[in-house]
């Protein structure tokens, strides 16, 4: 008898183990809904490959970033001069003659 109840008990916990994990799947990616010029859509958010971008993010800053700063700052042809561990220096010209901006080279790329 004491066999029978705990075969029957294995198997009950097994079978609901089994339906647990694909519900527990089922929140690997978000759904939302997209309002545009062709309607509404469907947009599957994948959160592995969001997770991917935000760790590129923290490794530092980009130097072709950084030039887009400098040209937006006002430096005509910027071009990146050196990059270190420690900051990216950008040189290019302005109207008073030639100009060098430094950035950090960590996330944000703040101007030194």
């Amino acid at each position: 008898m004491f066999k029978l109840l705990s075969t029957c008990g294995l198997a009950a916990v097994i079978s609901i183990g089994a339906f647990v994990v694909p519900a527990s799947q089922s929140f690997a990616q978000d759904i939302e809904l997209e309002i545009g010029p062709d309607g509404i859509q469907p947009r599957i958010r994948d959160r592995d490959r969001e997770d991917d971008l935000d760790r590129d993010r923290r490794r530092g800053c980009n130097p072709e970033y950084a030039r887009s700063l400098a040209r937006d700052a006002g430096l005509r042809r910027a071009e990146i001069v050196r990059v270190t561990e420690r900051r990216i220096v950008i040189e290019g010209m302005t109207r008073a003659g030639p100009e060098r901006m430094t950035f950090a080279n960590r996330r944000g790329c703040p101007e030194i």
